[in-house]
């Protein structure tokens, strides 16, 4: 795990910040527009804007990319939190969708922050109006008191007020009710982002690109497969990368119709054939006067940025500009995704998706938990968090969250186990058994198959949650479980008696 700690967060790892010598003029900051600075190491060239195609992007950040103004000036960040998140629920039962645990040691909202910190981007917003009490204290325990200079991480709750008794309606929605915050900000730019995405990307080259194609609005694109292109929402584009036509899950003749070229956006021959689609990620940048515009004179009514703003913008004439991520990127919105994305990063020789890029780490909140100890346990192709206890038991393709306990003879094969907030004293754990209750963590000789088991979960001995059955869907939140795509879920703080079988 990286956690930020007061004196050492290693912004060396980052993109050199423009040096002290460039300005960030107030004629640039009120909209007019931007005249900017390509830097690299040995020289200097003013230039005007002009269209450069933006190359695809990787996890490596094998080149220098320094901007004027430098993102952590002229670049505000919004994470859309979303809303009730009900595709993940049991999960979201008692918390928002961006404080779900991942990983072992993370949750979901430190995938796009810990990005943000690792493009220069220090000013954040979290949007949420769902269970936000443990997003804040995650926030606040992990960021607010390490940021530098005028950086911060702040969660901010849907609210009611005179002139709009609504909650949110939607991300535009959610932004626009925020609208009067934001603009006080002297910025450039907005950064949008979602708050249950897995992935590791250089918005610094994201704002480039922007700033280098005088675009009004760029939108994150994935490049895609026909098998795939049917979930999402595609674009096309013309020859410059700018978007020219929007389709929501196409089939058919409309889906061949929006197959592009994606060597516009940097692709190589190969690849561009075998994705010849590409998708919407639901990731933004906007230029500031733009959004203000959009938001409060064109699109007044609008509640959703993919379905809504950004097409309209398409279509009133405004720059929308396509940048290719060509990377790993889950949308973990669902319980199956969410348990594959977990799973992913057990996978070997090279996971899915990895938390140990030493330039780009995944932050966190210090626990200063002790060392997992394992006791005559057999362990394979799995991800032990800190501070577990594991004795003499068998984990195979698993991911084992913090403080999880696993007793004598249990077997945890292709699970998600979530871990515990706490631990249980001896004496707690002695007085439990006397009531004929059951300890936080696995109990003795229990089988768990294919499931994820939330935080703070009870399970006694010789539990079998198997699913032996097969059965895809089923709601037993009474006996503290759901079935989802065949996978089991343990409720948070469940109990789940000695000898069940599920």
């Amino acid at each position: 795990m990286t956690s930020i700690n007061a004196s050492s967060v290693p912004w060396s790892h980052r993109t050199p910040t423009a040096p002290p010598n460039l300005s960030f003029s107030a004629s640039a900051l009120s909209g007019d527009k931007l005249v900017f600075r390509t830097l690299t190491a040995s020289y200097q060239t003013q230039r005007t804007p002009s269209i450069i195609s933006p190359k695809a992007v990787s996890d490596s950040r094998n080149s220098q990319t320094c901007l004027e103004p430098d993102t952590s000036r002229s670049v505000l960040g919004i994470i859309l939190g979303g809303g009730a998140g009900t595709r993940l629920y049991p999960l979201t039962k008692k918390r928002a969708k961006p404080a779900v645990p991942l990983g072992a040691n993370y949750r979901l909202i430190d995938i796009p922050v810990s990005n943000c910190l690792n493009s220069n981007i220090s000013k954040i917003y979290v949007l949420t109006q769902f269970n936000s009490a443990s997003l804040n204290r995650h926030l606040s325990r992990a960021y607010a008191s390490n940021m530098k200079n005028e950086g911060f991480v702040e969660v901010l709750a849907a609210q009611q007020s005179p002139e709009n008794p609504n909650w949110f309606q939607g991300t535009a929605d959610a932004v626009r009710q925020y609208l009067w915050l934001f603009e006080e900000h002297n910025i450039l730019e907005f950064l949008v982002l979602a708050g249950d995405h897995l992935y590791r990307m250089d918005y610094e080259r994201f704002i480039l690109a922007h700033r280098e194609t005088s675009a009004d609005i760029t939108v994150a694109a994935l490049p895609m497969d026909e098998k795939r292109a049917t979930a999402f929402g595609l674009m096309k584009i013309d020859e410059e990368g700018r978007i020219i036509e929007f389709a929501e899950k196409p089939k058919g003749d409309q889906l061949k119709d929006m197959k592009v070229d994606t060597t516009i956006l940097g692709l190589d021959d190969r690849r561009a054939q075998e994705m010849p689609f590409i998708a919407s990620m639901g990731i933004y940048v906007v230029s500031k006067n733009v959004m203000l515009d959009l938001l409060s004179n064109k699109f007044p009514g609008a509640n959703d940025f993919g379905s809504e703003v950004i097409p309209g913008a398409t279509n009133i004439g405004m720059r929308v500009q396509a940048y290719l991520y060509d990377g790993y990127w889950e949308d973990i919105g669902t319980i199956e995704a969410f348990y594959n994305a977990n799973l992913g990063i057990t996978k070997k020789p090279v996971p899915d998706f990895s938390f140990y890029d030493r330039s780009s780490p995944i932050y966190t909140q210090p626990r200063y938990l002790p060392p997992s100890k394992m006791l005559d346990a057999d362990v394979t192709d799995s991800v032990i968090g800190e501070g577990c206890v594991i004795k003499n038991c068998r984990i195979h393709h698993s991911v084992v969250g913090l403080r999880s306990c696993i007793s004598e003879g249990a077997i945890i094969e292709d699970t998600l186990l979530m871990g515990a907030d706490y631990y249980e004293t001896e004496a707690d754990r002695k007085s439990l058994a006397e009531k004929g209750s059951v300890p936080i963590g696995i109990g003795k000789n229990s089988h768990i198959k294919r499931a994820i088991i939330d935080k703070n979960a009870r399970i006694g001995d010789e539990v079998k949650i198997i699913n032996s059955d097969n059965v895809q869907e089923a709601a037993r939140e009474t006996d503290g479980y759901f079935i989802k795509s065949g996978i089991v879920t343990i409720v948070k703080d469940a109990l789940i008696p000695t000898g069940t079988l599920i």
